[in-house]
């Protein structure tokens, strides 16, 4: 069993981490005490996570929520489809289409739901994907730049989804409004 760590019982090289993280959310994630364990592996998120919403990145925070939703709808994290629902309502996107995004369904939106329908190929396809999906992408009105961000995002959400599948944190009560279906009935 892993532990879920506070500022004051994780190992050093994760201390720092977890304030800012604590800082910037109000409170310290589940996901992030979990993290904490390995120093390597909460920065290494941290700082990943960091580029893709950082002031290069040109997808809007609405489209990044959507690449982190789909990419953790169609790897079956339930905790990081609970989070982002959150962030991703938070930054704009109607409760209806928060809920399509975590069941991996169309959105209204056309230019987010061909974001959310790439997010989900590379992630399905491994990256492999196919030319139509390249193109219905760029045809909504996204860069080959951005082709690049989605994967980044695709990674950033694969740091955590992997880590939620094998240490399994309890869904923090902050982000219950927005869990998944699998996740309520648990």
């Amino acid at each position: 069993m892993f532990p879920t760590h506070t500022i004051d019982s994780a190992p050093e090289g994760s201390k720092e981490t977890l304030t800012a993280v604590e800082k910037a959310f109000g409170f310290l994630p589940n996901l992030a005490g979990k993290l904490a364990e390995a120093p390597t592996a909460l920065d290494g998120y941290i700082t990943l996570s960091g580029i893709f919403t950082g002031p290069k990145a040109s997808l809007s925070p609405v489209e990044q929520q959507v690449v982190l939703l789909a990419t953790s709808a169609e790897n079956g994290c339930t905790y990081c489809g609970a989070a982002h629902g959150l962030m991703a309502h938070g930054a704009g996107l109607s409760r209806d289409d928060v809920r399509a995004v975590q069941a991996g369904q169309k959105i209204s939106d056309s230019k987010l739901e061909a974001l959310r329908a790439f997010a989900t190929a590379v992630v399905e396809d491994r990256g492999w994907v196919k030319e139509a999906d390249m193109e219905a992408f760029l045809n909504a009105g996204y860069t080959h730049a951005q082709v690049l961000e989605v994967i980044v995002g695709v990674a950033v959400k694969t740091i955590t989804n992997y880590t939620n599948h094998i240490v399994r944190p309890a869904l923090d009560d902050q982000f219950a409004d927005f869990a998944v279906a699998e996740q309520a009935a648990e």
